[in-house]
């Protein structure tokens, strides 16, 4: 093969010249996209977006859990125990007080030590145990009728050195 097998260099534009031109058109694209979203339907923007490059549908999003804004605990648990160390009175007394707004929910927080000791006997859980802590407290709050069960949600933590249950107020939004 010689330097003559080559075919000769065609006369054209320069790379960086299409580089630019690329970049102009990217940059045309995006400020039309500016300007449709201060004039359109958001929505229906991101909706039409979706449909025109071929993907799925958007999940609805989960309902937000609500702001955090106040919290009282039950604290002292023994060791593999989820029997409530104190008369939970005072619990009760606060949990009246702060539901008597109908956007008002409790998350009641069960939480073991981490040790080897404080699990549940029959699963070696710490887990369970945690989970049987938050639901003796929230049978508490239920037997005294303070707050419909539905305005109660149960979780467990694991929290160094701390057998508690945390019951933390939660602030669902502005009334309708």
């Amino acid at each position: 093969m010689t330097i003559d097998d080559f075919p000769e260099e065609t006369p054209g534009r320069p790379v960086w010249l299409m580089t630019l031109a690329d970049l102009a058109l990217l940059l045309v694209g995006f400020f039309v996209f500016v300007q449709a979203a201060q004039h359109l339907d958001q929505k229906a923007l991101a909706k039409g977006i979706r449909d025109g490059f071929g993907a799925p549908a958007l999940a609805p999003a989960p309902p937000a859990e609500p702001m955090p804004v106040a919290a009282a605990a039950m604290l002292n648990f023994a060791p593999g125990s989820a029997a409530l160390p104190a008369s939970p009175a005072g619990l009760i007394a606060w949990a009246r007080e702060v539901t008597r707004d109908p956007r008002v929910t409790l998350k009641i927080s069960g939480s073991t030590d981490g040790s080897a000791t404080d699990v549940d006997a029959g699963t070696g859980s710490g887990a369970v145990l945690a989970v049987d802590r938050a639901r003796a407290v929230a049978a508490e709050l239920a037997r005294a009728k303070i707050v419909a069960p539905g305005r109660m949600t149960i979780v467990n933590t694991t929290t160094a050195n701390r057998r508690s249950v945390v019951v933390t107020l939660g602030f669902a939004g502005n009334r309708q």
